[in-house]
């Protein structure tokens, strides 16, 4: 029956907790078997509370979605061993009628202090509310004797403040690369719908495939340059100087001689002869 036992005790504490929130009594609540009793007022016990992460000069400042680490001492001056069972807490407003604003996550720790001994019990929480001054409760429920306590072990003004953004966090990185992505596609989209109406469209050039080709014909083909006609005299003049003599009074037929046809000699002429021998 200890694992029932063991939620029935974490929401009798819870229930200490928020009642106590406003109070610095240290009275017993209930015995192991769930029973309202009336022990003894106090219980021999001192607790000590340190911040090493959040302890600043000017007070204890709360980071938000950053754990919070707090140093719980318990020293024990009791003749016999006492159980630190659970320890919690809440934040209060700091008006006159405290009200709480959040209860903190209770955690169990059933470690054991012997007498006059100290033992120290390391507490985290976090916060994600607005920046603002608050009241920082933590309490401990103490098992002594077969009694449950509740011993307050912090009450003081906290800080809650925003963590400190970086240039190269990711976070703010990425924000940065969708913020400009957005920024571009919203900057293309009004150029190509409203900007573009405004200015001119080139005419492309129209016709058929034909025409298209004789201009581009006409316009690549280079112009042929006519040569100049040379002169009778000119002309008389060349013909002298590359052969060294006039051919204008020479007869054609002297030059342009007709070629001597060959004869072909052998078999024919062996036959006649043959012939005639017979």
């Amino acid at each position: 029956m200890g694992f029932l036992r063991l939620p029935i005790l974490i929401l009798l504490c819870s229930q200490a907790f928020s009642a106590l929130a406003a109070s610095n009594d240290q009275n017993p609540i209930v015995n192991d078997d769930g029973k309202n009793t009336q022990a003894k007022p106090q219980l021999a016990l001192t607790v000590t509370a340190s911040f090493p992460e959040s302890e600043e000069l000017f007070g204890i400042k709360l980071i938000n979605q950053r754990p919070t680490t707090a140093l719980l001492s318990f020293t024990n001056k009791e003749s016999s061993a006492m159980t630190i069972m659970v320890i919690g807490g809440s934040l209060m407003t700091l008006q006159p009628t405290p009200q709480i604003i959040r209860n903190l996550t209770a955690t169990k720790f059933g470690v054991e202090v012997p007498a006059s001994e100290t033992q120290t019990l390391t507490y985290a929480f976090a916060t994600e509310l607005m920046p603002q001054d608050l009241r920082l409760h933590l309490v401990s429920a103490v098992q002594f004797g077969g009694k449950l306590y509740t011993i307050q072990a912090f009450n003081g003004t906290v800080a809650v403040v925003e963590q400190d953004i970086g240039l190269f966090d990711p976070q703010i990185i990425f924000l940065y690369l969708f913020l400009a992505a957005a920024f571009a596609g919203t900057s293309y989209f009004v150029y190509s719908t409203w900007i573009t109406t405004f200015f001119p469209q080139k005419r492309r050039s129209g016709g058929r495939g034909g025409e298209r080709g004789t201009k581009t014909s006409r316009v690549g083909k280079k112009p042929d340059i006519a040569e100049p006609l040379e002169s009778p005299t000119e002309a008389l003049a060349t013909a002298i100087s590359s052969k060294g003599y006039d051919e204008s009074w020479i007869p054609d037929h002297h030059i342009n001689r007709p070629e001597a046809r060959r004869v072909k000699s052998g078999a024919p002429g062996k036959a006649k002869v043959k012939g005639r021998v017979d």
